[in-house]
């Protein structure tokens, strides 16, 4: 079997910081290669893959603004299409766009959608309904208006990630600064608990940071910038407990599973995907409002970080991951 994996171009893949699109295309590549399976990647330049690597661009238009992203996106898409009968399979991590293309090759297209931009993008999947093998990250994550193969959920390098049984006592913000991502309540928690927080990740909303975040650091709540991704892993599994009060209806969180993984407990807002991702009162709490993340902070020692690693082992792995888009593959193939 031949697979063409499309990745996005605004970073690298897999990313060195913010990425996770990239992070889940890189997973699905490398564990594909070590099952023997023929991948090539199509993404940026300095991309790192164990298989084969084609490119249009030295590095992704969020690295390198000389780039048009809209120019970008085209020529690396086409690339891939120009090439579709060198492959048994199209796996595209890319959004919509890849799917105008879907018609005008015999390769069949199975398309990850990893969450919707804006409603106003639903027409083009609506389109190709039929023919696109649609796959969800979280069975919150649907559209009723589309027609699923499967949801797969966003599979972790474990590798990457060392249990801890012995955290630290700080409350960890880990995502992007933003207010649908909640750092702001997310300080405000910490406040109230009477905790530090540590904050790392990238500043999407810079006029959010100066009104919203900056004001109120100081030495209880502090701001890391954009963790690497060894200092991820000390971060998360060091923690107390993950803080994460989303202001939409996320459609996975890379970080929960991260955390779990890493033994931490994962205290959430209870909006999109994270009743799928957390057990209450096992491996964290699902919460409404910042009085009730609060009353949840006093609650974490009653948590067993070996059931969070489990846990998140068991359902959010690269293994489990790859495993089950091979069975889809096989599937579209055998059709």
């Amino acid at each position: 079997m031949k697979v063409a994996m499309l990745a996005p171009v605004a970073w690298r893949t897999p990313p060195r910081h913010y990425g996770p699109w990239e992070q889940v295309a890189s997973n699905i590549t490398e564990g594909l290669l070590k099952l023997g399976i023929d991948v090539t990647l199509f993404a940026t330049g300095d991309s790192i893959t164990s298989g084969k690597l084609l490119s249009v661009c030295d590095a992704g238009y969020e690295d390198d603004r000389t780039r048009d992203a809209k120019v970008l996106e085209c020529l690396h898409i086409s690339n891939l299409m120009e090439r579709a009968a060198d492959f048994d399979i199209i796996h595209n991590n890319f959004d919509f766009l890849p799917l105008t293309y879907s018609r005008l090759i015999d390769t069949p297209v199975i398309t990850t959608i990893h969450g919707f931009s804006s409603p106003k993008i639903i027409p083009v999947y609506q389109k190709y309904n039929n023919t696109g093998h649609y796959v969800s990250i979280s069975n919150a994550d649907r559209s009723p208006e589309l027609h699923y193969l499967a949801t797969v959920y966003n599979g972790l390098d474990t590798r990457n990630f060392e249990f801890n049984e012995t955290p630290g006592d700080y409350l960890l913000y880990f995502g992007r600064i933003h207010h649908d991502k909640g750092t702001a309540e997310a300080i405000e928690i910490a406040k109230k608990s009477g905790r530090k927080l540590l904050i790392a990740g990238l500043i999407q909303d810079e006029n959010y940071f100066k009104e919203k975040i900056e004001p109120q650091l100081n030495l209880q709540i502090e701001y890391l910038g954009n963790a690497e991704p060894a200092q991820r892993n000390e971060l998360l599994g060091n923690a107390y407990a993950l803080l994460h009060p989303i202001n939409f209806n996320e459609p996975f969180g890379m970080s929960v599973a991260e955390a779990m993984l890493c033994g931490t407990p994962v205290i959430a807002f209870n909006k999109g995907a994270m009743p799928e991702l957390i057990k209450p009162e096992k491996t964290g709490f699902l919460v409404d409002n910042i009085d009730e993340a609060v009353e949840a902070v006093g609650r974490v020692s009653n948590i067993t970080r070996k059931d969070c690693h489990d846990w998140s082992l068991s359902e959010f792995s690269s293994e489990k991951m790859v495993s089950d888009y091979l069975v889809l593959y096989k599937k579209i193939l055998s059709d």
